[in-house]
């Protein structure tokens, strides 16, 4: 049986890739929290998005849209972010589909690691 591919954009099946951290593993980088967190907007994990969202700026729920269908990630810059480092840059562009087609949306999205833990702080849309 061929298991699906990543939603990511790896080529790596679910399972090898994003799936791990959506079931409970460490993104060592915030790339790899950005790419898992493109994948759970794409399989619909809410919790997953929840908790990898830093304190000060997380909401108190996520909604996500039914009808919107995330195709592709396009990563296009990465500042910092590594094992090395305490915060973080990611500016990705992320391809869906709607009721109205077919549309992208480019965002910079900006990381900080706390206790160990990439997060997601905040992002700019572009």
């Amino acid at each position: 049986m061929n298991e699906r591919r990543c939603p990511c954009g790896s080529g790596e099946t679910l399972a090898e890739c994003c799936g791990r951290f959506l079931s409970g593993g460490v993104a060592p980088t915030a790339e790899v929290l950005m790419r898992s967190r493109f994948t759970a907007f794409a399989v619909g994990d809410r919790e997953y998005l929840l908790d990898t969202w830093h304190p000060s700026t997380r909401p108190s729920s996520v909604d996500l849209d039914e009808g919107t269908r995330w195709l592709h990630l396009e990563i296009v810059d990465v500042v910092d972010g590594s094992l090395f480092h305490d915060a973080g840059i990611v500016e990705f562009t992320a391809v869906y589909r709607d009721a109205d087609g077919r549309g992208e949306m480019t965002e910079r999205s900006t990381f900080e690691r706390v206790d160990g833990r990439w997060l997601y702080v905040s992002g700019v849309h572009r």
